[in-house]
């Protein structure tokens, strides 16, 4: 069976590749991306790279072509995201692809008012009405993302949210590559819709508590409401009003409870336990100190 991945070139991509090369063949692994120079190390390896631009739809047959099953990361670009992504799924009904896997977030639904949500609810609808087979990995925030946030504040000694005392089980990217990997690698997916979490449920205080321990360093959590984080994002780390908007859309969703899945999905499809988020810390913090 020949596989593709399509998005290959950004770190969730990467790392998919990686674990599926465990798995499979060089040979029946199709890397599609924008930028085929970046992967000319598994091209080395035997892998096919071929080039594929979701804004020019063209270009997506060609890279598709043989390819049964297809690994569909979602684009980054928030408000281009649903074109770009049913580009790609027109184009791979019409080059005979047999099973979409898409990456999805946790709890796509119309009440969750995370950014994003709506664009993945969106592209889950045109997957499913493709005809073609599915599998939607709905990933929780990654843990990184979650970290990223927190490292700063080792530095100012708060972590300013606006989470309240909702809990997200963050997840570790590793984590989410290692499950598309499995589902890629092997049958009986078809038609079924993962959530991908982490091992636990963490408030903010929880996450600072965490990372206090690992970096030996006293955080405090300080909760505000959505209008003072964006603004406090607007006005710290200068990102613009918009941005600092849809950031903040996160925040709400955890404090809401719209993103409070827990699932055993990683162990149940890695037969590995899924990553603590203070492993997660551990293997960031050096970067960041």
């Amino acid at each position: 069976m020949r596989i593709a991945i399509a998005g290959a070139s950004g770190n969730l991509g990467r790392r998919t590749a990686d674990d599926i090369l465990e798995k499979i063949d060089p040979t029946d692994l199709v890397l599609v991306t924008r930028e085929p120079s970046r992967l000319a190390a598994y091209a080395a390896r035997g892998v096919a790279v071929r080039f594929g631009d979701f804004d020019q739809p063209e270009s997506l047959a060609p890279a598709f072509a043989g390819v049964e099953r297809l690994l569909l990361i979602s684009a980054t670009e928030i408000g281009r995201r649903v074109a770009q992504h049913v580009a790609a799924i027109v184009a791979a009904k019409a080059t005979g692809v047999g099973h979409i896997v898409y990456t999805s977030i946790t709890n796509p639904s119309p009440s969750n008012p995370v950014v994003v949500a709506a664009e993945h609810r969106s592209t889950e609808e045109a997957i499913r009405a493709s005809g073609m087979a599915w599998t939607f990995l709905r990933n929780s925030i990654y843990a990184e993302i979650q970290v990223g946030s927190l490292l700063p504040a080792l530095t100012s000694g708060q972590l300013v949210h606006n989470q309240g005392t909702g809990s997200c089980a963050f997840v570790a990217r590793d984590d989410c590559a290692a499950v598309a990997a499995a589902v890629l690698a092997t049958d009986g997916h078809e038609f079924e819709t993962y959530d991908v979490t982490g091992p636990e449920l963490l408030t903010a205080d929880r996450t600072v508590a965490i990372t206090s321990e690992v970096a030996g360093a006293s955080v405090a959590a300080v909760a505000v409401d959505d209008e003072a984080y964006a603004s406090g994002l607007v006005e710290y780390a200068a990102l613009p009003e918009q941005l600092a908007s849809s950031l903040a859309t996160f925040g709400r969703a955890i404090r809401e409870g719209h993103q409070a899945q827990l699932s055993n999905v990683v162990e149940l499809l890695t037969g590995r336990p899924a990553t603590p988020f203070a492993s997660v810390v551990r293997a960031n913090l050096p970067v960041a100190v």
